[in-house]
């Protein structure tokens, strides 16, 4: 039997973390300023501060979902 990479631990982690990041994504996201209109809520608190951090955490999420080893490795190892 071929032993492949990741398990499906793994995809399920991976895909977390990238629902996590399209969340972010999500947030930063908005409609800007046009010319000669200035929309201020682009310096809010949710695209400035909160958005970048929930990215952040979501690739971060991705990272330990990529080194994650299952535990049936881990016995055969």
């Amino acid at each position: 039997m071929e032993k492949f990479a990741f398990d499906k631990s793994n995809f399920f982690l991976l895909a977390i973390g990238m629902a996590v990041v399209i969340v972010g994504f999500i947030l930063m996201a908005g409609s800007g300023s046009a010319e000669g209109y200035f929309n201020p809520e682009i310096f809010s608190a949710l695209r400035i501060k909160v958005a970048p951090v929930v990215c952040f955490v979501g690739f971060v999420f991705i990272m330990y979902a990529i080194m994650h080893t299952p535990k049936n490795r881990k016995e055969e190892a």
